[in-house]
């Protein structure tokens, strides 16, 4: 009996490169973060996360980040942990 399989999922080209650069930084494969997701499913019993429809202000907010709109910087972590404190 075969101890793996072998699955295919397509999936857009930008979205696959934006998450193999995060994979990849992280030190982890695609098939390892597939094989991850695979096990929280079954240790969740379902998704591991929650799924929702986004709200009107949420979908304005990321269209607006899309655009680089509204974006509020800081220099640093120290600045960022300075501000969230106050």
């Amino acid at each position: 009996m075969a101890t793996s399989t072998t699955i295919q999922a397509r999936i857009d080209v930008d979205t696959k490169r934006q998450a193999k650069g995060i994979l990849d930084t992280l030190g982890i494969s695609m098939s390892e973060a597939v094989f991850v997701y695979f096990k929280q499913i079954v240790m969740q019993r379902g998704i591991p996360f929650e799924i929702k429809v986004p709200n009107d202000i949420t979908i304005e907010t990321f269209e607006k980040t899309d655009a680089g709109e509204d974006l509020h910087r800081v220099s640093g972590l120290d600045e960022l942990k300075a501000e969230l404190k106050s």
